[in-house]
């Protein structure tokens, strides 16, 4: 891989954990789960639908789609709008790092829902890396409470909300992969992005005037930073609609071009460098074993990439 890819996975794969850091902040301040989607969604579309209308102005960018398109598209949207939710959730509630770890499972996912979806071969590969992968990741949520301390039912009274929005986030991305790999591959990046974004908005904003869907609050109103240190709040949603917008848009433009793509193995380093601008800014640390443990889950994460490619 060329060091322009390389480093630009990497700054890639870092400014989407410091999405999540902002957005803890954000929410330690009142921001509401589903504003901080809308927001971040709406602002992440309008910046790719100008891409997709600039490219279709110079270049014509074909814009056909099959109805069998058009009805997994509408899909895939609803499960990105479900895991966007969902994986927020758990960043309010849990430490970032475990939340993201934890979310690293939809590659496990991905391979069981197109075996059962569509057939595919589970390799040896993916069979071995399984215990390994769930053994670090119970490492790293201190299942047992050993490094809180308090106990395994004191640490999932804690954890244990969190650690299941997670998984129900890393399991619809997952299917969101399955999907996409079998159904809307042929249909351009940015297309599918801005259609994908802007349906996953207006389903946020309209969870969130309408119901608090994965965070609580007031029905029938946008949940804003509030308090005395609300200032703190805006910031984090101004960063982390900055942060998820540039990686985004870094994505479907500037690594196609280095001869990269954005679900290289090396983006699944977003934990381990959120781990490090969580303890920075949040003061968020964890233990010696959990740190191994997030070690052995990012490993195996990475090693199932690099056999894919």
């Amino acid at each position: 891989m060329k060091p322009a890819a390389f480093a630009t996975l990497m700054f890639t794969a870092t400014i989407f954990g410091a999405n999540h850091v902002a957005a803890r902040v954000a929410f330690d301040h009142g921001l509401g789960v589903s504003t901080a989607v809308a927001v971040r969604s709406l602002a992440t579309a309008l910046v790719v639908g100008l891409l997709v209308w600039h490219a279709w102005a110079r270049a014509g960018l074909r814009l056909h789609f099959t109805p069998r398109q058009v009805k997994a598209m509408v899909g895939i949207a609803l499960l990105v709008a479900l895991q966007s939710l969902t994986l927020y959730g758990a960043v309010a509630r849990i430490p970032v790092a475990l939340a993201l770890l934890t979310f690293n499972l939809y590659s496990l996912s991905a391979v069981v829902w197109s075996r059962v979806l569509y057939g595919g071969r589970v390799s040896r590969h993916v069979l071995l890396t399984m215990p390994v992968m769930f053994t670090g990741l119970a490492l790293a949520l201190d299942v047992m409470g050993a490094a809180s301390g308090l106990g395994a039912r004191g640490q999932w009274d804690v954890m244990g909300e969190g650690v299941l929005l997670a998984l129900v986030a890393a399991f619809s991305f997952g299917l969101v992969l399955a999907l996409t790999q079998h159904e809307v591959a042929a249909l351009d990046g940015r297309v599918r992005s801005a259609f994908t974004m802007l349906v996953v908005g207006l389903l946020a904003l309209a969870g969130a005037l309408l119901w608090p869907v994965v965070q609580g609050g007031d029905v029938g109103s946008l949940q804003w930073p509030n308090g005395d240190d609300a200032a703190a709040g805006w910031w984090g949603l101004l960063f982390l609609a900055l942060f998820y917008g540039s990686a985004f848009t870094i994505m479907f433009t500037i690594l196609p071009r280095l001869g990269a793509v954005g679900n290289s193995p090396i983006m699944n380093i977003e934990p381990v460098m959120a781990l490090f601008m969580a303890w920075l800014v949040l003061g968020q640390a964890v233990g010696p074993m959990q740190l191994a443990g997030a070690v052995l889950v990012v490993g195996c994460v990475m090693s199932l990439g690099l056999r894919r490619g």
